[in-house]
Protein backbone atom coordinates (compact mmCIF):
# COMPACT_ATOMS: atom_id res chain seq x y z
CA UNK A 1 0.00 0.00 0.00
CA UNK A 2 2.79 2.27 0.90
CA UNK A 3 4.47 1.65 -2.11
CA UNK A 4 1.37 2.59 -4.37
CA UNK A 5 0.96 5.72 -2.49
CA UNK A 6 4.34 6.76 -3.53
CA UNK A 7 4.12 5.66 -6.66
CA UNK A 8 1.05 8.05 -7.02
CA UNK A 9 2.73 10.87 -5.38
CA UNK A 10 5.48 10.37 -7.78
CA UNK A 11 4.05 10.61 -10.57
CA UNK A 12 1.47 13.68 -9.59
CA UNK A 13 4.64 15.53 -8.85
CA UNK A 14 6.23 14.53 -12.61
CA UNK A 15 2.95 15.72 -14.34
CA UNK A 16 3.31 18.96 -11.97
CA UNK A 17 6.65 19.52 -13.29
CA UNK A 18 5.90 19.24 -16.77
CA UNK A 19 2.94 21.15 -16.69
CA UNK A 20 4.84 23.90 -15.74
CA UNK A 21 7.29 23.16 -17.88
CA UNK A 22 4.82 23.44 -20.82
CA UNK A 23 3.38 26.98 -19.55
CA UNK A 24 6.79 28.42 -19.55
CA UNK A 25 7.90 27.55 -23.19
CA UNK A 26 6.55 30.62 -24.67
CA UNK A 27 6.51 30.95 -28.16
CA UNK A 28 9.58 33.32 -29.38
CA UNK A 29 8.42 35.69 -32.03
CA UNK A 30 11.90 36.07 -33.10
CA UNK A 31 12.07 33.03 -34.43
CA UNK A 32 13.07 32.80 -38.04
CA UNK A 33 14.49 36.07 -37.72
CA UNK A 34 17.59 37.44 -40.14
CA UNK A 35 20.33 38.23 -38.59
CA UNK A 36 19.79 41.22 -40.66
CA UNK A 37 16.46 41.80 -38.76
CA UNK A 38 17.32 40.93 -35.73
CA UNK A 39 20.08 43.62 -36.12
CA UNK A 40 17.56 46.04 -37.64
CA UNK A 41 15.13 45.34 -34.73
CA UNK A 42 17.85 45.99 -32.03
CA UNK A 43 18.28 49.75 -34.21
CA UNK A 44 14.87 50.15 -33.67
CA UNK A 45 14.82 49.69 -29.86
CA UNK A 46 18.00 51.83 -29.53
CA UNK A 47 15.99 54.32 -31.53
CA UNK A 48 12.98 54.19 -29.21
CA UNK A 49 15.10 53.94 -25.91
CA UNK A 50 14.25 51.09 -25.26
CA UNK A 51 17.61 49.72 -25.07
CA UNK A 52 17.09 46.31 -22.72
CA UNK A 53 14.82 44.88 -25.85
CA UNK A 54 17.58 45.79 -27.95
CA UNK A 55 20.26 43.69 -25.85
CA UNK A 56 17.55 40.68 -25.77
CA UNK A 57 17.26 40.98 -29.66
CA UNK A 58 21.11 41.53 -30.25
CA UNK A 59 22.50 38.99 -28.01
CA UNK A 60 20.25 36.61 -30.02
CA UNK A 61 21.58 37.57 -33.17
CA UNK A 62 24.77 36.60 -31.50
CA UNK A 63 23.89 33.21 -30.29
CA UNK A 64 22.18 32.66 -34.00
CA UNK A 65 24.49 34.24 -36.08
CA UNK A 66 27.98 33.99 -34.31
CA UNK A 67 29.77 33.98 -37.90
CA UNK A 68 27.51 36.29 -39.74
CA UNK A 69 28.66 39.65 -40.64
CA UNK A 70 26.34 41.35 -38.21
CA UNK A 71 27.52 39.27 -34.66
CA UNK A 72 30.85 41.33 -34.84
CA UNK A 73 28.76 44.89 -34.96
CA UNK A 74 26.37 43.47 -32.33
CA UNK A 75 28.98 42.91 -29.70
CA UNK A 76 29.83 46.79 -30.06
CA UNK A 77 26.01 47.34 -30.16
CA UNK A 78 25.22 45.76 -27.13
CA UNK A 79 28.12 47.53 -25.03
CA UNK A 80 26.78 50.98 -26.53
CA UNK A 81 23.28 49.51 -25.40
CA UNK A 82 23.89 49.08 -21.79
CA UNK A 83 25.66 51.98 -21.36
CA UNK A 84 22.64 53.83 -22.29
CA UNK A 85 20.87 51.44 -19.72
CA UNK A 86 23.03 52.33 -16.67
CA UNK A 87 24.50 48.85 -16.55
CA UNK A 88 27.94 50.26 -16.43
CA UNK A 89 29.99 46.84 -15.42
CA UNK A 90 28.11 45.19 -18.59
CA UNK A 91 28.83 47.85 -20.83
CA UNK A 92 32.62 47.44 -20.15
CA UNK A 93 32.93 44.01 -19.68
CA UNK A 94 31.44 44.16 -23.70
CA UNK A 95 33.57 46.36 -24.56
CA UNK A 96 36.61 44.43 -23.15
CA UNK A 97 35.39 41.52 -24.58
CA UNK A 98 35.12 43.28 -28.12
CA UNK A 99 38.49 44.76 -27.88
CA UNK A 100 39.98 41.21 -27.25
CA UNK A 101 38.48 39.15 -30.09
CA UNK A 102 38.50 41.97 -32.64
CA UNK A 103 41.82 43.81 -32.00
CA UNK A 104 42.03 45.07 -35.62
CA UNK A 105 38.48 45.82 -36.54
CA UNK A 106 37.70 49.19 -37.80
CA UNK A 107 35.75 50.24 -35.17
CA UNK A 108 37.95 48.76 -31.97
CA UNK A 109 38.96 52.57 -31.35
CA UNK A 110 35.04 53.38 -30.43
CA UNK A 111 35.37 50.44 -27.86
CA UNK A 112 37.83 52.51 -26.33
CA UNK A 113 36.05 55.39 -26.37
CA UNK A 114 32.95 53.86 -25.02
CA UNK A 115 34.92 52.64 -22.43
CA UNK A 116 36.11 55.97 -21.43
CA UNK A 117 32.38 57.24 -21.82
CA UNK A 118 31.56 54.66 -19.37
CA UNK A 119 34.10 55.46 -16.60
CA UNK A 120 34.13 59.12 -17.19
CA UNK A 121 29.92 59.63 -16.74
CA UNK A 122 30.26 56.74 -14.05
CA UNK A 123 32.72 59.11 -12.01
CA UNK A 124 30.96 62.46 -12.28
CA UNK A 125 29.70 62.23 -8.81
CA UNK A 126 33.45 62.41 -7.79
CA UNK A 127 34.35 64.91 -10.06
CA UNK A 128 31.41 67.25 -9.14
CA UNK A 129 31.99 66.33 -5.04
CA UNK A 130 35.55 67.48 -4.60
CA UNK A 131 34.28 70.21 -2.15
CA UNK A 132 33.11 67.45 0.17
CA UNK A 133 34.46 67.85 3.62
CA UNK A 134 36.36 63.99 4.36
CA UNK A 135 38.00 63.32 0.44
CA UNK A 136 39.74 60.56 1.66
CA UNK A 137 36.36 57.54 1.38
CA UNK A 138 36.44 59.23 -2.27
CA UNK A 139 37.47 56.50 -5.06
CA UNK A 140 39.36 58.48 -8.38
CA UNK A 141 39.59 54.57 -9.78
CA UNK A 142 36.83 55.27 -12.90
CA UNK A 143 38.34 58.78 -13.99
CA UNK A 144 41.95 57.11 -13.71
CA UNK A 145 40.50 54.61 -16.11
CA UNK A 146 38.80 56.45 -18.31
CA UNK A 147 41.81 58.60 -18.85
CA UNK A 148 43.76 55.50 -19.92
CA UNK A 149 40.98 54.33 -22.50
CA UNK A 150 40.65 57.82 -23.80
CA UNK A 151 44.90 57.63 -23.90
CA UNK A 152 44.63 54.32 -25.95
CA UNK A 153 42.42 56.27 -28.78
CA UNK A 154 44.73 59.58 -28.72
CA UNK A 155 47.81 57.28 -28.88
CA UNK A 156 46.84 54.24 -30.97
CA UNK A 157 44.42 55.72 -33.11
CA UNK A 158 45.72 59.31 -33.42
CA UNK A 159 43.38 59.90 -36.45
CA UNK A 160 40.24 58.54 -35.11
CA UNK A 161 37.09 60.52 -35.00
CA UNK A 162 37.22 60.27 -31.59
CA UNK A 163 40.29 61.23 -30.83
CA UNK A 164 40.10 65.02 -30.24
CA UNK A 165 37.13 64.52 -28.03
CA UNK A 166 39.36 61.68 -25.94
CA UNK A 167 42.29 64.33 -25.41
CA UNK A 168 39.79 66.81 -24.13
CA UNK A 169 38.76 64.53 -21.84
CA UNK A 170 41.88 63.78 -21.03
CA UNK A 171 43.13 67.57 -20.09
CA UNK A 172 39.67 67.40 -18.01
CA UNK A 173 39.99 64.29 -15.87
CA UNK A 174 43.64 65.37 -15.21
CA UNK A 175 43.01 68.52 -13.94
CA UNK A 176 40.09 66.88 -11.71
CA UNK A 177 42.31 63.83 -10.19
CA UNK A 178 45.07 66.32 -9.47
CA UNK A 179 42.50 68.65 -8.10
CA UNK A 180 41.30 65.41 -5.64
CA UNK A 181 44.91 64.43 -4.83
CA UNK A 182 45.50 68.08 -3.43
CA UNK A 183 42.12 67.84 -1.51
CA UNK A 184 43.03 65.13 0.22
CA UNK A 185 46.21 66.40 1.15
CA UNK A 186 44.65 69.10 2.63
CA UNK A 187 41.77 67.35 4.61
CA UNK A 188 45.34 65.49 6.18
CA UNK A 189 47.06 68.59 6.51
CA UNK A 190 43.68 70.12 8.44
CA UNK A 191 44.17 66.70 10.70
CA UNK A 192 47.53 66.83 11.65
CA UNK A 193 48.29 63.74 9.52
CA UNK A 194 51.36 65.47 7.37
CA UNK A 195 53.27 62.94 6.36
CA UNK A 196 49.94 61.32 4.75
CA UNK A 197 49.33 64.99 3.72
CA UNK A 198 53.29 64.76 2.35
CA UNK A 199 52.84 62.22 0.06
CA UNK A 200 49.51 62.98 -1.74
CA UNK A 201 50.87 66.13 -2.65
CA UNK A 202 54.13 64.81 -3.68
CA UNK A 203 52.32 62.62 -5.89
CA UNK A 204 49.87 65.01 -7.50
CA UNK A 205 53.01 66.87 -7.94
CA UNK A 206 54.74 63.96 -10.02
CA UNK A 207 52.19 62.94 -11.64
CA UNK A 208 50.16 65.82 -12.93
CA UNK A 209 52.88 68.28 -12.85
CA UNK A 210 50.98 70.18 -15.51
CA UNK A 211 47.77 71.15 -13.77
CA UNK A 212 46.15 74.18 -12.02
CA UNK A 213 46.52 72.55 -8.34
CA UNK A 214 50.53 71.93 -9.12
CA UNK A 215 51.14 75.23 -7.42
CA UNK A 216 48.74 74.18 -3.83
CA UNK A 217 50.47 71.10 -3.73
CA UNK A 218 53.77 72.26 -3.82
CA UNK A 219 52.52 74.46 -1.04
CA UNK A 220 51.35 72.34 1.01
CA UNK A 221 54.91 70.17 0.36
CA UNK A 222 56.48 72.97 1.89
CA UNK A 223 53.71 73.46 5.41
CA UNK A 224 53.79 69.53 5.98
CA UNK A 225 58.06 69.15 5.68
CA UNK A 226 57.76 72.54 8.11
CA UNK A 227 55.61 70.38 10.31
CA UNK A 228 57.48 67.57 10.43
CA UNK A 229 60.62 69.03 11.13
CA UNK A 230 62.02 68.07 7.58
CA UNK A 231 64.24 71.22 6.99
CA UNK A 232 65.98 70.27 3.89
CA UNK A 233 63.24 68.96 2.38
CA UNK A 234 60.85 72.15 3.36
CA UNK A 235 63.41 74.50 1.96
CA UNK A 236 63.68 72.62 -1.31
CA UNK A 237 60.09 72.59 -2.03
CA UNK A 238 60.23 76.03 -0.87
CA UNK A 239 62.53 77.11 -3.75
CA UNK A 240 60.29 75.22 -6.10
CA UNK A 241 57.73 77.44 -5.10
CA UNK A 242 59.21 80.49 -5.25
CA UNK A 243 60.79 79.92 -8.38
CA UNK A 244 57.75 78.64 -10.35
CA UNK A 245 55.21 80.36 -8.25
CA UNK A 246 56.48 83.82 -7.73
CA UNK A 247 53.32 85.28 -7.27
CA UNK A 248 51.62 82.92 -5.70
CA UNK A 249 49.04 83.64 -3.65
CA UNK A 250 50.02 81.19 -1.09
CA UNK A 251 53.60 83.12 -0.35
CA UNK A 252 53.59 85.65 2.11
CA UNK A 253 56.34 88.55 2.37
CA UNK A 254 59.69 87.28 3.21
CA UNK A 255 59.29 84.23 1.69
CA UNK A 256 58.82 80.26 3.61
CA UNK A 257 58.15 82.74 6.57
CA UNK A 258 54.83 83.11 7.78
CA UNK A 259 52.08 85.74 9.93
CA UNK A 260 49.37 83.62 9.96
CA UNK A 261 47.99 79.97 10.25
CA UNK A 262 48.46 78.20 7.25
CA UNK A 263 44.88 77.61 6.86
CA UNK A 264 43.58 81.25 7.07
CA UNK A 265 46.38 82.10 4.68
CA UNK A 266 44.85 79.22 2.30
CA UNK A 267 41.17 80.13 2.72
CA UNK A 268 39.87 82.99 5.55
CA UNK A 269 36.45 80.93 6.26
CA UNK A 270 38.44 77.44 7.55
Amino acid sequence: MRTSLLTVLALAVALQLSACGLFDNRKDDTAGWSAQRLYSEAKDQMGSGNYAKAVEYLEKLEARYPYGRYAQQAQIEIAYAYYKDGDRASAIAAADRFIKLYPNHPNVDYAYYLKGLVNFNENRGFLTALTSPDMTDRDPKASREAFFAFKEVVTRFPESKYAKDSAERMRYLVNALAAHEVHVARYYMKRGAYVAAANRAQYAVKNYPQAPTTEEAVYILVLAYDELGMTQLRDDANRVMTTNFPNSKYLQPGGYERTAPWWRIWDPNW
